[in-house]
């Protein structure tokens, strides 16, 4: 009789949500009982989830630890070396909603994720009624936008801002949200280190004063707006005096809005009717 072969080594007994809970708060995550619980949703084996944790607890950012990110009640896809939404641009989401509720077509500039297209699009009706247009300038990041904006029949076009889009946009756009980076250069070695470590310099770099794009971006956006169209950017309410300034010099009529709640500052510019 041939000998028995030895038992294969059996997997390690799968994490319970204590441990998991355990290890999260040892590695400083501060709602580690809600991380725990999306990583135990998400992980598909014990392996899964033990990698999961491990990644989490090196200091892997949550969104790309489970591979989406939530955004406006949107589970929107991320994958590493694309910046994460932030939770704080909802506001700028609810404010051209709240502008632009019949805007038809809709620009989504330094796209990323293409969260914000995909909320706006998702905001203003059903798929096929809004024509939106994404645009990014990383490789990475108009893969993954192309996955988040496909359900709503969205392109993404690689390129460097309005570079990248189709011409025959010019003077039809209703709704332009722009999330410019804004962090000065010499801050973004102080961000925390879930962003200085793992999401692209391209989405965060703004330059000298963090405004080098966002002017940029005012200063073209009324040859692409259809009268009484808006365009929207994120920045920092201390930048925003600032920021004002080129919306206006560039023709725009501008105001701030602001939530205390999310801690948000949008620009609003809109075109005024053309004589």
């Amino acid at each position: 009789m041939p000998p028995l072969s030895p038992p294969s080594p059996s997997s390690p007994p799968p994490l319970s949500r204590d441990a998991v809970v355990a290890a999260l708060r040892a590695a400083g995550c501060v709602f580690a009982e809600d991380e725990a619980r999306l990583i135990l949703a998400t992980a598909r084996t014990p392996d899964e989830l033990a990698a999961m944790v491990d990644r989490r607890v090196t200091g892997v950012p949550l969104e790309l630890v489970l591979g989406w990110a939530e955004f406006r009640g949107l589970r929107i896809s991320v994958e590493p070396g694309v910046f994460v939404p932030r939770r704080r641009t909802e506001f700028l989401v609810e404010q051209a909603l709240a502008l632009a509720p019949d805007a038809s077509v809709v620009v989504d500039l330094c796209c990323g994720s293409g969260a914000v297209g995909a909320a706006l699009a998702a905001g203003l009706g059903a798929p096929g009624r809004v024509e939106l247009h994404a645009a990014d300038i990383d490789p990475a990041a108009v893969r993954c936008a192309r996955r988040n904006v496909a359900p709503y029949g969205g392109r993404v076009h690689a390129g460097d801002l309005f570079e990248a889009l189709p011409g025959s946009l010019r003077g039809r756009v209703g709704i332009l949200a722009a999330n410019v980076p804004y962090v000065p250069t010499d801050e973004v070695g102080l961000l925390p280190a879930e962003a200085r470590d793992h999401e692209p310099r391209v989405a965060l770099d703004g330059g000298s004063d963090g405004l080098d794009l966002l002017r940029r971006v005012a200063a073209e956006a009324p040859g692409w707006l259809v009268p009484g169209g808006c365009l929207l950017v994120e920045t920092s309410e201390r930048q925003a005096p600032t920021a004002l300034e080129a919306f206006s010099a560039s023709g725009l009529s501008a105001r701030l809005a602001r939530s205390e709640e999310l801690y948000a500052t949008v620009v609003v510019g809109r075109v005024l009717n053309r004589l």
